[in-house]
């Protein structure tokens, strides 16, 4: 067990511990009762292992704000989780990142999908999938090499192996271009895996149930038309895939439903 530092009240949480990578490692409980999974909550997860490797499996998330005229906002957008923090960029002079650099309160999750599920009942069917909230406000990345760094974290996440081989950022692409910067403070996790759970009267139907899994898979690099004589597909294009981290098992459902 580890010992309470002097500056920890009697029933204060735990520190995170920190891990080689640099994050910190939540505690199971919830960060925040705002991430706190009030519905199947034998799938969710706190662990800063689970999420961070469907932060860094994924290739798209989707970043909500409200606008300074009450309309949400759902834009969809790439991004690279360097240790605590997950990396955004966009135009500049766009009202959604506008509105973060401003202090807007900021909804980001991301979802992987891992197979369909076919139960025997209409009702019963679901998904395998992986997914992550992460709530907060984003800071505006605005020294010249740490915006440098996260322009290289997500290019490297999108194609690891890739930046060597390109042009970086000129100095106009950076001033039109705003990076941002979450911090990971409140973020949950939530994993379905396995077979359909059908009520017990349905497993004597005739019907055939089971999952399709999917999978992301990525096809042979296609060359630009417009491609120097000579110039051969890396083996990082050649090869590409996914990052994939194993799938915590789902726990048994309390009641029988998908």
């Amino acid at each position: 067990m580890r010992a309470r530092s002097h500056n920890q009240r009697r029933g204060d949480a735990p520190a995170p511990s920190v891990r080689q990578d640099g994050a910190r490692a939540q505690p199971g409980g919830p960060p925040s009762e705002r991430v706190r999974l009030r519905r199947r909550r034998e799938r969710g997860s706190y662990e800063r292992d689970v999420i961070d490797a469907i932060l860094d499996e994924a290739l798209v998330a989707h970043l909500g704000i409200v606008a300074t005229d009450g309309q949400p906002l759902v834009i969809p957008t790439l991004h690279a989780r360097v240790g605590d923090l997950v990396y955004l960029h966009g135009s500049a002079a766009g009202r959604t990142l506008l509105a973060l650099a401003e202090g807007a309160p900021a909804c980001l999750t991301v979802s992987l999908i891992d197979g369909l599920v076919l139960a025997r009942s209409a009702m019963h069917h679901s998904a395998n999938y992986r997914s992550v909230i992460l709530l907060g406000k984003a800071t505006r990345v605005e020294e010249p090499a740490a915006k440098h760094a996260a322009f290289r974290a997500i290019v490297e996440h999108i194609v690891p192996g890739r930046w060597p081989d390109v042009r970086p950022p000129s100095q106009a692409e950076l001033k039109a271009t705003a990076v941002l910067a979450m911090d990971i403070d409140e973020a949950s996790a939530k994993v379905r895996s396995g077979p359909p759970v059908d009520d017990e009267e349905d497993y004597a139907l005739p019907a055939w149930a089971g999952v399709i899994p999917l999978c992301t898979q990525a096809g042979a690099p296609e060359a630009d038309p417009r491609l120097a004589a000579g110039i051969h597909a890396p083996a990082y294009a050649r090869a590409y895939r996914r990052p994939v981290a194993a799938s915590p098992q789902a726990q048994p459902a309390p009641s029988p439903r998908s």
